[in-house]
């Protein structure tokens, strides 16, 4: 199951960096190896809070297996996780650290970029969804080999 999560949520948030990079400075200012770093690096941060909001839902509904039998609430719990350090994050690092920046094309909510915002709305739930769908494909039953 974690292995799973850790895939979906892999491939969905490396998408999702890659298609958020002009509404950050660094599409336009920084050259080719910066921006792949970056997009690395982002993603390998954006793995970390998905498996920590993973077992931060695990440890509250009591179920390492929640996406199948707790999925609403799990998934709120990793949603609201996600969240809240996502905005905590981005504050941090926009206005206090100053790793980077919106560009004009970026809506914000209170200073804080919508896209990283949908980002943590959406992935965990279209993570939990991928888990779903390959626990019921490997426990789907096989025709005979011939």
């Amino acid at each position: 199951m974690l292995r799973a999560w850790f895939l979906a949520a892999l491939a969905l948030n490396l998408f999702w960096e890659i298609v958020q990079l002009p509404l950050y400075t660094i599409a336009s200012s920084e050259p080719a190896q910066r921006i792949i770093f970056a997009v690395v690096h982002c993603t390998a941060g954006d793995l970390v809070i998905s498996i920590a909001a993973y077992f931060l839902a695990a440890f509250a509904v009591h179920a390492l297996d929640w996406p199948l039998v707790r999925a609403w609430t799990g998934g709120a719990l990793a949603t609201a996780a996600g969240l809240a350090y996502v905005v905590y994050s981005e504050w941090y690092n926009v206005y206090q650290a100053g790793n980077w920046a919106y560009t004009s094309a970026m809506p914000t909510v209170f200073g804080i970029g919508v896209s990283p915002l949908l980002q943590w709305a959406v992935i965990p739930a279209l993570t939990m969804l991928a888990v779903r769908k390959s626990a019921r494909a490997s426990r789907a039953p096989r025709a005979p080999a011939p």
